[in-house]
């Protein structure tokens, strides 16, 4: 592993087994936890993780793509440190500096006239709020999502979430699910326009003709990080603006520099949504999400009164702008872009050395590889792919997990990861397929 200069405080705490046992009693059942021996994470730095005995691991996952500047980096503890010393919360009623300064930062990152701001605590939240603000912008309840999406798990988000891995037997109403654009298993491999026709059929004959929007990410995390077919989005939304529809962009993952050639996913596929959503990386870990859109869209929200009591709260806005700032102080996209092309080239490498790996897709830091064990029927690696974890983290490299199927690579490291880093992760991988 590549040197590292930090050496955790040693810990005394709870052990792993103790934790395992209050989680199994006190937490709810609905948790799960990745590998055969759960990790105890105690302590972390920039892109490392170390454990309850001190030892450290590579850590290429960033807390579900949501570490971006590095583990506790010191400008973005600085800031919330900072904040919380002199207050950690009043109202969005009452007058407070972060939260105004945050906004125009943000809008600022923004095309077109995307620059009006509403915080929010997740990215559930974020797409939640998204879906009614087109519905009541549009007069209409129809959205169009994709097969394979995710975007939360509360009431809206649930039905535009398109997998039944994520999907509880409740009703979910006014959502179609158009078919998925996925080069790989998709009917028409990487032809986005042929997708795009499916968009403009719901339309037309599961619709009355007008729509609320269309809301979609520019790469599925959760779905087991899927490119959008070349071609799609652009398709797409001139058939939803036809249909009197937003065009809605789920940034939760693919947002904040994480794809390293755009600040923003959708920007690699030429479009301007009217309605942007973003969590995760947009605080380093911080809990907070925005949604983004212009002000006349803004303006639906006055019909009535809308509140989130810790939506833009001065401790998580005052990271978030942090977060902005350290991206570009640190050269994070760039870095993204550089090191997360050369990871995938490296990765790609393997698949030619190894007939388990089906594809690998992606791009800067945001980064999928699929198993499996047929290429020709593309028979998913289910078992294989935990058993390849398990011996990465035993060697000291944490990786998640996605797809339908559970048999793909989700690589999604804090944006500082180096090449060298790359290089050990990919030997580490190299390594334990060999021993298959």
């Amino acid at each position: 592993m590549p040197p590292f200069d930090y050496s955790p405080p040693p810990y005394d705490g709870p052990s792993a087994d103790e934790i395992l046992a209050k989680r199994k009693t006190f937490l709810s059942p609905s948790l799960f936890h990745l590998y055969s021996k759960p990790l105890n994470v105690v302590d972390g730095k920039m892109q490392y993780l170390f454990d309850e005995n001190g030892r450290r691991y590579l850590d290429a996952f960033g807390g579900i793509a949501t570490v971006c500047c590095g583990h506790c980096h010191p400008d973005v503890v600085d800031s919330i440190v900072n904040q919380i010393k002199r207050i950690q919360h009043s109202t969005v009623l009452y007058l407070n500096h972060a939260i105004a300064d945050f906004a125009e930062a943000l809008a600022s990152k923004m095309p077109g006239n995307l620059k009006v701001v509403f915080f929010t605590n997740s990215g559930t939240e974020a797409n939640e709020l998204a879906i009614m603000m087109a519905r009541l912008y549009t007069g209409c309840n129809d959205i169009i999502s994709l097969r394979n999406a995710y975007h939360g798990n509360a009431a809206g988000t649930m039905g535009a979430t398109a997998q039944s891995n994520w999907k509880f037997n409740v009703v979910q109403t006014g959502v179609h699910h158009a078919l998925n654009p996925d080069p790989y298993r998709g009917v028409f491999g990487a032809d986005g326009e042929m997708y795009a026709k499916d968009v403009q059929d719901l339309i037309d004959f599961g619709t009355s003709g007008h729509v609320a929007g269309f809301l979609s990410e520019s790469i599925q995390g959760v779905g087991g990080i899927i490119e959008l077919a070349p071609g799609y989005l652009p398709a797409v939304y001139k058939s939803i603006k036809k249909a009197g529809g937003l065009c809605i962009a789920d940034e939760v993952q693919a947002g904040f520099a994480r794809t390293g050639s755009h600040f923003w996913g959708f920007e690699a596929h030429g479009v301007v949504p009217d309605i942007v959503t973003m969590a995760k990386g947009i605080g380093n870990g911080i809990p907070l999400g925005a949604v983004v859109t212009t002000p006349e869209i803004a303006e639906v929200l006055t019909r009535r009164n809308y509140f989130n009591t810790f939506g833009g709260n001065p401790v998580c806005t005052a990271a978030g702008h942090a977060v902005l700032k350290v991206i570009q102080k640190d050269k994070l996209q760039n870095n993204a872009h550089v090191v997360g092309s050369y990871l995938k080239e490296r990765l790609t490498a393997l698949k030619d050395k190894y007939g388990i790996i089906g594809d690998v897709r992606g791009r800067g830091f945001l980064l999928g590889v699929e198993f499996v064990t047929d290429r020709q029927l593309k028979t998913p690696a289910k078992a294989e792919t935990l058993y390849i974890m398990d011996k990465m983290k035993e060697m000291g490299v944490l990786v998640g997990k996605g797809g339908f199927y559970g048999n793909v690579f989700r690589i999604t490291p804090p944006l500082c990861f180096t090449k060298e880093d790359a290089d050990y992760l990919v030997d580490v991988m190299d390594y334990s397929l060999s021993k298959m």
